[in-house]
């Protein structure tokens, strides 16, 4: 499944995570790393921006079957907003729901501002970044563990990075809102996939020109004591 990950006790994600119960998963994931894991539905996986202002890439898809995958269109058109927060149901392009964000500790998260590559590096901040990691080919490392592939990418929530949109409709990627220790929650409505690039990102603020490790802890509510 993940590689590079490491497990806090039981007892402290429980403390850390914003839904309580039984935690079933508990990881850490690498500065500039990419991670997966299957979140069952009904279970809500909380992400900890541990040192602040890391952008964390994501891309959902019915564990089931992976053609139904989230779709930005859908979700801001559903909710006639370019930002997420707590009330945001994720949709796939069928407006189906994949995952609705329950808990959440910064109050804009981003759907428009799309995934890094080393292409978009190349293009935009010079040749010399062409050999930089970036969030594509996290995507790509990590999906082909589901059997996913390049055509399978679509576009992607940006956990905790802020991308405001001026008034002649340019994007902007500024400073994040986020802290150490902000954390965003996420229930599964059926079970998803969930694919995550850690942001490698050092050329715009995303990260802070420093990507740091985040943490992702699943938890069951049906099991809170």
């Amino acid at each position: 499944m993940n590689t590079a990950v490491y497990t806090n006790p039981a007892a402290d994600a429980r403390a850390i995570a914003l839904t309580a119960g039984e935690v079933v998963l508990d990881e850490f994931v690498e500065a500039r790393g990419p991670w997966s894991a299957v979140v069952s539905a009904g279970d809500v996986l909380t992400i900890v921006d541990l040192e602040g202002n890391q952008a964390v890439d994501c891309l959902l898809y019915a564990a089931g079957d992976t053609s139904v995958r989230y779709s930005a269109a859908a979700t801001i058109a559903s909710q006639q907003s370019i930002v997420l927060t707590t009330g945001s149901v994720l949709r796939a392009e069928t407006g189906a729901p994949l995952m609705t964000v329950v808990a959440d500790e910064v109050g804009v998260h981003d759907t428009i501002g799309g995934a890094c590559s080393q292409e978009s590096n190349t293009l935009r901040y010079g040749q010399h970044t062409r050999e930089q990691h970036a969030c594509v080919e996290n995507f790509l490392i990590e999906g082909s563990r589901w059997g996913l592939g390049k055509r399978d990418l679509v576009s992607n929530i940006n956990w905790f990075m802020n991308v405001p949109v001026d008034p002649d409709g340019a994007l902007g990627i500024v400073d994040g809102l986020s802290a150490p220790g902000k954390r965003v929650a996420l229930r599964a409505e059926l079970d998803t996939l969930v694919l995550v690039s850690n942001c490698p990102q050092i050329n715009n603020p995303c990260n802070g020109f420093n990507p740091t490790p985040v943490r992702m802890i699943v938890t069951r509510p049906e099991a809170a004591l």
